[in-house]
């Protein structure tokens, strides 16, 4: 039954692979970036140059959050930490990204979050499969979390994006995937843009696990679009620490380029 079933899933989607080829020599259409004419059968909409350029993050990078470091020269012998990290600003273990907050990829992630294009979900999910893998022990887990939305917001869009992403991801890395595990308790602020202490304040106490979610001694790999400053991983690590997690990991597609808690000039942010 289950070999059936395997089966059927794998005819379907070779099916939807031919007719997305078909689609593609009929009605051709332009990158969803650049608007150049796509000459290859794809179902993520981005021509391969636009794919090439996204940038990532530079070698120099904070041990624990990932945050680049160009102006740092490490003592030698000594771990890389960023001055938040030094402070330990953060709940969750250690958080990598596939690329940076910047150019072509900002226009991916943003049509992933409002136009829920799955097979670019699942296309970062294959990178984030690499990064993980790559970083071996370093972000091993026990199970897969999406940072969720609060309800109102996902039912007004009808998906969660990092939901797109984490369910293909806990396939590759063939761990467990628990959307439900953990729930937004209080939504985010109407205001579109939010202040650094704004973006703190909307996420502090704002998530919990639900009722009888088995969390106990597990490494939790969270998985978001966007870390901006790490509040929201934060937030949600500690909800999930404080129901019995042994750790914590994040995984995120994208790091803005600069983190206000450990630039040199953040002051006493």
């Amino acid at each position: 039954m289950h070999t059936a079933g395997s089966a059927r899933r794998g005819v379907r989607g070779w099916l939807a692979e031919a007719g997305d080829a078909v689609v593609s020599v009929f009605f051709p259409a332009g990158c969803r970036i650049c608007n150049e004419l796509l000459v290859r059968a794809s179902r993520v909409p981005f021509c391969e140059e636009c794919l090439a350029s996204f940038e990532a993050p530079p070698e120099k990078k904070c041990e624990v959050c990932g945050e680049a470091l160009p102006w740092i020269t490490p003592t030698e012998g000594d771990p890389l930490v960023c001055r938040a990290c030094q402070q330990k600003t953060y709940a969750f273990e250690r958080a990598r990204s596939y690329g940076i907050y910047d150019g072509p990829l900002v226009r991916a992630i943003l049509l992933l979050k409002w136009e829920r294009i799955e097979p670019l979900g699942g296309w970062f999910a294959e990178r984030l499969g690499e990064v993980a893998l790559r970083a071996g022990e370093a972000m091993a887990a026990d199970v897969v979390v999406p940072v969720p939305l609060h309800r109102d917001r996902e039912r007004q869009r009808g998906y969660n994006q990092a939901g797109l992403i984490s369910k293909p991801l806990a396939r590759k890395l063939g761990l467990p995937y628990k959307a439900v595990l953990l729930m937004r308790t209080r939504p985010r602020p109407a205001k579109q843009v939010l202040s650094f202490e704004e973006r703190w304040e909307s996420v502090r106490g704002a998530f919990a696990t639900r009722p009888g979610s088995q969390v106990d001694n597990k490494r939790v790999l969270l998985v978001d679009d966007v870390m901006t400053t790490g509040a929201t991983l934060d937030a949600c690590a500690r909800a999930l620490l404080e129901s019995g997690a042994k750790s914590v990991l994040g995984l995120t597609v994208a790091r803005a380029a600069r983190n206000p808690l450990s630039a040199p000039d953040s002051g006493n942010l």
